[in-house]
C-alpha cells in the first residue's frame, strides 16, 4: 500500500471554496493510486475564536474542558471535508484523533503523542477510502481528549507518517520555507532544501513555519517532509537530514517576546519559577538580578500571567514590555568569523538598543531592549543571503 499523508492548515480549509481546492488535490493523488490520509486543522481563526470565548467566561479555564472545546474546531473541518469528498463520488471517512488511535500523555493544551494504533486507518484504507484525520488532538489514558498545542496538526501528520511508513506533505498558504518571513521582508527567497536541525531552530525562534515537535518526530524517525502551498503547484521545500554547505539559511525576527520584571521582596526565585510552571507558563529565560527577577515569556502567555498577578499578591510586577530578537540560522555559521563580522557591521547603528548577543553552532541571536523595525532584516538579508 503506497500511503501518503497530507496536512492542510487552517488557511487551506478556511471556507467552502478553499475546501474544494483541497479536495481536488486529494482526489488527484487518490487517482494516481495513492492511499491518502489527510490531516486537517481547524478552519481559519476558529481556534482563536474558541479560546477567546473561553476566556470571556473565566480568566482561568479548566484545562480538561478547554481541550474538549478546542478539539471541536478540527472536527468541524474533517466533517465538512468528508461531506465534500463523498459528494464528489469519493468514499471517505472522517476520524477524530481518538478514532484514529492517537494516544498522548496527560498534559492539556500541550500534549505529546506517545503511541498510535493504526488499525482503524489501515482498515479504512484497505476499503479504498480516503481517510480524514482531525489534527491537533488525541486521547490520554483516562480516555480524555487532549490537544497538542498551537500548530499541533503538523505533529499529528508527521507522527502518522512515521506510524504508517508514509510520505508526508505539509500544505499551507505559503510555497515552502523562506529565508525570512514574507510578511516582514519583501521578496525573500524560498529554500529548496533545509535540514531538520536548521528548520527546528527556525521554529524555536518564533517563525510560524512548522510545529517544532513535528520536526523532532521527523528527525527521530527520518521522515522527509515537503512543505508546499495548497494554492500553487510549486514543488515546495524539502526538509530532511541532509545538511548543505555552511551558510546562512534563514533570518527570524520575533517581536512576540514579553519581558516581565518582578520585585523580589516577598517570594523566592524557585517559588516564583514554580508558580509560572504551575500555571502552564514555560519561561524562555528566567534570571535573578540585583534589580529583581526578570522573565522572558511568549506574548501568547500574557493572559495566564495576568491571572497570576491577580491571584498572588506577593508577586509584584515592576515592568512589562515587548522586545525583539533576531536569529540568524544556518548549520555551522558560528565558526565563520566572516559571517559574524558581517552581522555586527549591519547592526552597528542599533548598538544602543542591543541587550545581548549569544552564539551556538547553528544560530547567532541578537536580543534588543525594545521592539525594533523590520528595516534591519533587509540589510541583513542582502548582506548574508542574497
Amino acid at each position: 500500500m503506497n500511503i501518503v499523508v497530507l496536512k492542510f492548515g487552517g488557511t487551506s480549509v478556511a471556507d467552502n471554496e478553499k475546501l474544494n481546492i483541497v479536495t481536488d488535490k486529494i482526489i488527484s493523488l487518490h487517482n494516481e493510486g495513492y492511499s491518502v490520509v489527510a490531516v486537517v486543522s481547524a478552519q481559519g481563526k476558529r481556534t482563536d475564536m474558541l479560546l477567546n470565548e473561553a476566556y470571556e467566561i473565566t480568566k482561568n479555564p479548566n484545562a480538561r474542558e478547554l481541550d474538549v472545546l478546542l478539539s471541536t474546531g478540527e472536527q468541524e473541518s474533517i466533517a465538512k471535508l468528508g461531506i465534500l469528498l463523498n459528494e464528489k463520488g469519493y468514499k471517505s471517512v472522517s476520524l477524530t484523533g481518538w478514532q484514529a488511535g492517537i494516544y498522548t500523555n496527560d498534559t492539556n493544551q500541550n500534549a505529546i503523542i506517545e503511541h498510535i494504533n493504526t488499525d482503524r486507518i489501515h482498515k479504512e484504507l484497505e476499503e479504498n477510502k480516503i481517510v480524514i484525520v482531525a489534527g491537533f488532538q488525541g486521547l490520554n489514558k483516562k480516555l480524555d481528549i487532549t490537544t497538542l498545542g498551537r500548530g499541533g496538526s503538523d505533529s499529528t501528520a508527521v507522527a502518522l507518517a512515521a506510524a504508517l511508513n508514509a510520505k508526508c506533505f505539509i500544505y499551507s498558504d505559503v510555497e515552502g520555507v523562506y529565508t525570512c518571513d514574507p510578511k516582514k521582508l519583501e521578496n525573500p527567497s524560498k529554500l529548496d532544501n533545509i535540514s531538520y536541525d536548521e528548520v527546528l531552530d527556525v521554529a524555536n525562534e518564533g517563525a510560524k513555519v512548522l510545529h517544532n515537535r513535528c520536526i523532532e518526530i521527523a528527525k527521530k524517525y527520518d521522515i522527509p517532509i515537503v512543505a508546499r502551498s495548497t494554492f500553487s503547484n510549486d514543488v515546495g521545500t524539502n526538509i530532511d537530514n541532509k545538511i548543505e554547505v555552511q551558510k546562512v539559511k534563514s533570518l527570524v525576527k520575533n517581536d512576540e517576546l514579553l519581558v516581565v520584571q518582578l520585585l523580589n521582596i516577598d517570594i523566592d526565585f524557585l517559588s516564583l519559577y514554580n508558580t509560572f510552571i504551575a500555571n502552564d507558563i514555560m519561561p524562555i529565560e528566567f534570571s535573578n538580578t540585583n534589580y529583581g527577577y526578570v522573565a522572558l515569556i511568549k506574548n501568547s502567555d500574557k493572559k495566564k500571567l495576568e491571572y497570576i498577578f491577580e491571584n498572588n499578591p506577593k508577586i509584584i510586577c515592576k515592568d512589562l514590555y515587548n522586545i525583539s530578537r533576531i536569529s540568524i540560522i544556518g548549520y555551522g555559521i558560528a565558526n565563520d568569523t566572516k559571517i559574524t563580522k558581517e552581522i555586527l557591521k549591519n547592526v552597528s547603528d542599533l548598538h544602543n538598543k542591543i541587550q545581548n548577543i549569544d552564539i551556538n553552532n547553528g544560530k547567532i541571536r541578537i536580543t534588543f531592549k525594545e521592539v525594533i523595525s523590520n528595516d534591519i532584516l533587509e540589510k541583513l538579508h542582502q548582506s548574508l543571503i542574497q
